[in-house]
């Protein structure tokens, strides 16, 4: 497996790891599925604002997940924090894929100077919950019914990690 930052020829698979999210989990609280369109205009607005979008791909060129960050809060005084998704190809969960993009997300998040990595999570999805403890996440809020998906009301937990222990934040550029 090697994890690569994502292109073009990635989006395909992206897409069917997204839409298949969207349609069996509780990981993605959409209804609707996107199409090659829409993940090449969300990877090109992630490229645009400095973020990575990685994936997680075998020897054959398969995205077996993808990985990516963006802004917390879009105010100003959010710009050291940002919150990530990572989602994982069905028939690849628990081989440790999601552990190994997450270290690679992380250390990017450190590389550009950012402070905070927020992950909301369904409280249910005790799986991811479990991971991000394991990497040094901590629970730090619940928002109880502010979702819903397949007919039911879902809870969001918080989680987050400090990625430096800066005392003081730096000057606003």
């Amino acid at each position: 497996m090697d994890i690569r930052d994502a292109d073009e020829h990635d989006l395909e698979g992206i897409m069917a790891i997204y839409n298949d999210a969207v349609e069996h989990t509780t990981a993605i609280w959409n209804d609707t599925k996107v199409d090659l369109n829409n993940r090449a205009n969300w990877l090109a607005d992630r490229q645009r604002a400095g973020y990575p979008v990685l994936v997680a791909v075998n020897d054959g060129g398969d995205v077996l997940g993808y990985a990516s960050f963006g802004d917390w809060r879009a105010f100003d005084g959010y710009r050291h924090t940002v919150e990530h998704s990572v989602y994982v190809r069905a028939d690849q969960r628990g081989a440790g894929i999601g552990k190994a993009l997450m270290l690679a997300l992380i250390q990017r998040a450190q590389n550009i100077g950012k402070h905070v990595m927020v992950a909301g999570i369904e409280a249910g999805n005790i799986g991811s919950i479990r991971l991000h403890e394991k990497l040094g996440f901590e629970q730090v809020g619940l928002l109880q019914e502010v979702g819903m998906k397949f007919g039911g009301w879902l809870d969001l937990v918080f989680l987050q990690l400090k990625l430096d222990q800066r005392q003081v934040p730096p000057p606003a550029a």
